[in-house]
């Protein structure tokens, strides 16, 4: 298997197994309001429960697409699954052990097969993974698969991003989502294996590897790496480790050519991907047969049988992954992308879809969102209040699109929000940090959960902890301490701005002495940007570039129960409007890049440039004309702070 030529369907695809098989489909479910399962052992495979329906999983309950469709808030719900032995463990020969992951379930989490407890996890859209292999009965043809969901939508600690805490969406939130909303998988692995595989590059001289194995080492391991591009080798390491965490530096010779190495670089237009084979051996085994690039899996993990039975206690895990060469960075009042200027043109993307709400339809779904973005003229996308589905970062590595990872917030600031939210965003950046389409981190949107940051010391601190907490766990990318205003020490200073007068845009960003006035006075949105020195001064001396983070939110046509920031009654008022705040944003000597609401029509909320079932409002080569400001071709005018 390549990584990067996957059909985009593997669930976490920087960390690919041949084994594995998709637990989606049809579950039981029940609602418990009552919270009275665990007293009666739902979670018992012998027990009925209170599995009175069924639901198809990843889809929330909430969703139509679940089969189920309810959206009044129940905020306890049990599934229960059977699963065939030899569907859970395809080969019971080769032995080692059977996983099976969650790629998330909001928000509160506990997992029993055959009765047993095998894992508790919290975080509603970070992955967690069950070995139940000592929890199967023995002997048994099938296995019974319970989880219990718990989330709270009075619980206003709990990140919840744009999830309703009111009955019915209303403004620019939507209905919540309960329970499983990623796919759930099992995959056998040997003993000892691989659990976590970061990429850390360097465009100009190779990548860093660090590699995670699940348990101590009784002796040492030969950790072996193979990249590729296409049938072209750029380098071969093998390193003995000791440890359960190793770290490898890898030289990629290629890259000595200052010429000829930017086409191994990934950038939008050109999003070269690296692949790389990871294997982890016997110092005694040849390396040969585990990484060779058409080496059989199944084969080897027979090899390993073999070995273990003569008693030369042979330890093998092999994992397919790819990386993107590039860096991402800001310096001279810009974003820097490969060390160049690079001007950012993105979009937010809510990620609500009409039928399965946070979840999405599949992978097809993921890819066409990435597709339009593209087409729509944007090199860039905001995924805004939840981390997507992996599969759409996937499409974003391999078609090339710049993403701003972000979270869902909590709405109340305390004890429990911060710890809460601190150990999600910390899971999700580690499981994220080796997409090379991530470039910049968002924590903190608009003050949520913060509210009173602008004269509360805490609140300031935590917004700084944040940042300094993200920097020291991915020190690679840029990160905003808080997005749209009130920052405190963000690497980016994004603006929200949501204006429709053109005339006011250049008023404001046309000059320096224009934004001077911003930022002494109460900020676009009635919330001052900058709240420390230390981030003025920042800006100042370009350590810190300019961006319009927020704008637009033109609805055309719009309904008396529609949220949108400007309405407009005509294609022409629509196009002419768009086009005014495109060009002003782009003509801005100060601006290094914009951020349009938004992507796609969502609820009640019709900002979009799409209409909810994917339309677009304007032919596709006039929003991207608007976009780019290319017409006919020719070479677009502004994008004053960086190159495009």
């Amino acid at each position: 298997m390549r990584a990067s030529e996957q059909e985009g369907t593997y669930p976490r695809p920087l960390m690919c197994r041949e084994q594995w098989n998709r637990l989606d489909g049809t579950w039981d479910f029940g609602y418990d309001d009552a919270d009275a399962g665990e007293r009666e052992a739902w979670f018992s495979g012998d027990a009925a429960g209170g599995f009175d329906r069924e639901i198809t999983v990843p889809f929330p309950p909430e969703a139509p697409a679940s089969g189920i469709g309810e959206t009044a808030p129940h905020p306890i719900v049990w599934y229960r699954r059977r699963i065939a032995h030899g569907a859970l463990v395809p080969d019971a020969s080769r032995g080692g052990r059977t996983l099976i992951h969650f790629g998330a379930v909001d928000h509160r989490a506990r997992v029993w097969l055959d009765g047993r407890l095998v894992a508790e996890h919290v975080g509603g859209q970070t992955p967690f993974t069950a070995d139940v292999t000592d929890a199967m009965r023995p002997g048994a043809a099938e296995h019974v698969l319970v989880v219990r969901a718990e989330d709270d939508p009075a619980d206003l600690s709990v990140p919840r991003g744009k999830q309703d805490w009111q009955e019915r969406p209303h403004a620019v939130w939507y209905e919540r989502t309960t329970g499983i909303w990623q796919s759930v998988w099992t995959e056998t692995v040997p003993d000892q294996h691989i659990t976590d595989l970061a990429w850390i590059p360097d465009p100009q001289r190779g990548v860093v590897a660090e590699v995670v194995l699940a348990r101590p080492l009784p002796r040492p391991l030969t950790v072996d790496i193979v990249l590729r591009v296409g049938d072209r080798v750029l380098a071969e390491t093998s390193t003995v480790t000791t440890g359960r965490r190793t770290r490898i530096d890898i030289a990629i010779a290629a890259l000595r050519n200052g010429i000829d190495r930017e086409a191994l670089w990934w950038t939008p237009d050109s999003p070269t991907l690296v692949d790389a084979r990871v294997t982890v051996r016997d110092p005694g085994t040849p390396a040969s047969a585990a990484t060779a690039d058409t080496a059989d899996t199944a084969n080897t993990a027979d090899a390993v049988n073999a070995a273990n039975t003569a008693g030369t206690a042979y330890t093998a895990d092999t994992v397919d992954s790819y990386l993107g060469l590039r860096s991402a960075g800001v310096g001279g009042g810009a974003f820097l992308l490969n060390d160049r200027p690079c001007y950012v043109r993105s979009v937010l993307n809510q990620g609500y879809r009409p039928r399965t709400l946070l979840a999405s339809s599949g992978t097809g779904e993921l890819r066409r969102e990435v597709e339009l973005i593209k087409a729509m003229g944007f090199n860039a996308v905001r995924v805004h209040q939840k981390a997507e589905d992996p599969r759409f970062l996937y499409w974003a590595d391999r078609l090339g699109l710049l993403v701003w990872g972000e979270t869902g917030a909590a709405y109340e600031f305390g004890t429990d929000a911060v710890e809460l939210l601190t150990r999600e965003w910390l899971d999700l950046v580690r499981r994220d940090r080796s997409h090379p389409s991530i470039v910049t981190w968002v924590p903190v949107n608009e003050s949520w959960g913060l509210s009173d940051m602008a004269h509360d010391p805490a609140q300031q601190q935590y917004s700084m902890a944040l940042a300094a907490l993200t920097r020291a766990l991915d020190p690679t990318r840029p990160v905003l301490s808080n997005e749209g205003w009130e920052h405190t020490d963000s690497d980016i200073l994004g603006v929200h701005d949501y204006t429709s007068d053109a005339g006011l845009l250049k008023e404001r960003y046309g000059d320096a002495a224009g934004f001077a006035a911003v930022l002494a006075g109460g900020g676009p949105q009635g919330r001052v940007v900058s709240l420390t020195e230390r981030q003025t001064e920042r800006f100042a001396a370009g350590e810190a570039p300019l961006m319009i983070t927020e704008f637009g939110g033109l609805s055309l046509a719009g309904g008396d129960d529609d949220f949108f920031y400007t309405q407009t009654s005509s294609d022409t008022q629509y196009a002419e409007l768009l086009g005014a705040l495109f060009g002003e944003l782009r003509k801005s000597p100060l601006v290094a890049g914009f951020c349009y609401t938004q992507f796609m029509d969502t609820a009640q909320e019709t900002n979009g440039l799409l209409f909810p079932d994917g339309t677009p409002k304007l032919p596709l080569e006039t929003i991207r004309g608007i976009v780019t400001g290319v017409v006919d071709g020719e070479k677009p005018t502004g994008e004053g702070a960086a190159g495009a």
